[in-house]
């Protein structure tokens, strides 16, 4: 099994350690891993923002860096979910109509691969903590994503999960949101911190690298006692020959 890796913007430049790790889960789980230097982003920012002809353009790009591989994965159910429900409206009765279905059926989020396609639910890691997970706006609601992420927790050796209070309830992130919003970002992150907080976890848990800085800086800006982790930075903890 061959997968083409997908590094979104956010992990590229904000987290690479994060997509470093991914790559070593992806190997833990026996697939064999590939990287085109030549990608660059899914569009998502622009097409967000209105700039619907530049979005569509590097789209283009995207579609063809990714032709080749048998699977596509990424850890950003964000961006994979633009890739799944905004592609197909671009490209509809295009030039890249086919390439474009072909690519939404074969690209996945990490967790989403793991559980379902590679059936790879125990890395043989180990973290010993009380952690609560987030359930990202883009992971439930576009990309659709279930409890792969927690199934995989729950094969953490060492690991406490406990559910927070409206963990789908959104972070405050929501992409420039939190530059044109600012002060509503800011409560909303809050809220999700301090339901956290009241947890007693030492860690929120997320697949989404976005939402993950969001709340890192607000902890951080108010010094508070819990820290974010990725989930593909957890899964490596402990594992043999990562």
């Amino acid at each position: 099994m061959e997968v083409g890796i997908f590094i979104p913007c956010f992990i590229d430049q904000v987290m690479p350690e994060t997509g470093l790790n991914m790559v070593k889960v992806l190997q833990k789980a026996g697939v064999r891993v590939a990287y085109n230097p030549e990608q660059t982003c899914c569009g998502q920012v622009a097409f967000n923002g209105g700039f619907w002809e530049e979005a569509k353009c590097v789209a283009e790009k995207f579609i063809r860096d990714f032709s080749e591989y048998q699977y596509v994965v990424g850890p950003s159910a964000s961006c994979i979910g633009m890739v799944k429900n905004y592609y197909p409206q671009m490209f509809y009765n295009s030039a890249l109509h086919n390439e474009n279905k072909y690519l939404s059926q074969k690209i996945y989020e990490l967790t989403d691969f793991l559980v379902n396609v590679s059936k790879t639910i125990d890395l043989g890691a180990r973290f010993d903590a009380k952690v609560t997970y987030h359930d990202s706006c883009a992971a439930l609601r576009e990309y659709k994503l279930g409890n792969q992420p927690r199934i995989l927790l729950g094969k953490v050796q060492g690991l406490e999960l406990v559910e927070m209070k409206d963990t789908d309830v959104c972070c405050g992130f929501g992409g420039t949101f939190a530059v044109k919003h600012e002060p509503i970002s800011t409560a909303m992150a809050e809220q999700k911190v301090q339901n956290a907080l009241d947890t007693g976890a030492e860690y929120i848990v997320s697949t989404e690298a976005s939402c993950l800085m969001h709340l890192e800086a607000y902890i951080k800006k108010q010094q508070l006692p819990i820290k974010t982790i990725h989930l593909a930075d957890l899964l490596v903890r402990g594992m043999e020959n990562p």
